[in-house]
């Protein structure tokens, strides 16, 4: 059984399921200024990004991704993507006696990573990204339960690992050689993650910035 589909709304953004229909918005989002992309993968063309999709939707079919776009509330557009990848299911009879999930008769998912997360050059440094992260954690810890959600980076990412950093993300350690970067160069990965006793006070930081 997959994860329900769900838009996730807040003040400033929403994350919508991601769809085929959103591949024209996307190339229009990545192709604002791609500056800021040297370590990310961001299609800039429609064939690209109609690959780039179909991978996410096989993801999210085999139960390892629920991807979603980002669109802005106040003009309506698409100016990003993120996802939830790497989702692993326990068996419900492991799940802690505290879980805000009481589901007897299924699995769910009790660990994810946060990833695959891109915006237009308009947004970034805006609330867009905190509000993301919030509405995702949300979606980890108090709806599906999670025991922890997890954040990897190229190392040499300095602008990503900050970012990751001011959720209050803990690293974890460095796996060393790990893929190829989309640069063509082996990189090292960052890690970094929050567990379930961490949330609270991650929401609260993550709510401060909203409001400040």
């Amino acid at each position: 059984m997959s994860v329900q589909r769900s838009t996730l709304r807040g003040q400033f953004v929403e994350l919508v399921p991601l769809e085929r229909s959103h591949v024209g918005d996307l190339v229009a989002a990545a192709t604002e200024d791609r500056a800021s992309y040297q370590f990310t993968t961001v299609p800039d063309s429609i064939e690209a990004m109609t690959h780039y999709v179909e991978v996410a939707l096989t993801d999210e079919e085999a139960r390892w991704a629920q991807p979603f776009v980002v669109r802005q509330l106040n003009d309506q557009r698409i100016v990003g993507s993120t996802r939830y990848l790497d989702i692993d299911y326990w068996a419900a009879s492991l799940a802690r006696p505290h879980s805000p999930v009481q589901t007897a008769d299924r699995e769910f998912p009790r660990v994810g990573e946060i990833g695959a997360t891109w915006y237009a050059a308009s947004v970034q440094r805006t609330r867009v990204n905190t509000e993301c992260k919030l509405l995702l954690l949300e979606l980890g810890f108090d709806s599906w339960g999670v025991e922890r959600v997890s954040f990897k980076t190229d190392s040499r990412n300095t602008s990503s690992r900050t970012a990751i950093e001011r959720l209050g993300a803990q690293f974890e350690g460095l796996r060393r050689a790990h893929v190829l970067g989309v640069d063509g160069v082996i990189r090292d990965s960052a890690y970094y993650s929050i567990i379930a006793s961490e949330w609270p006070s991650v929401r609260q930081r993550l709510e401060n910035r909203l409001r400040g």
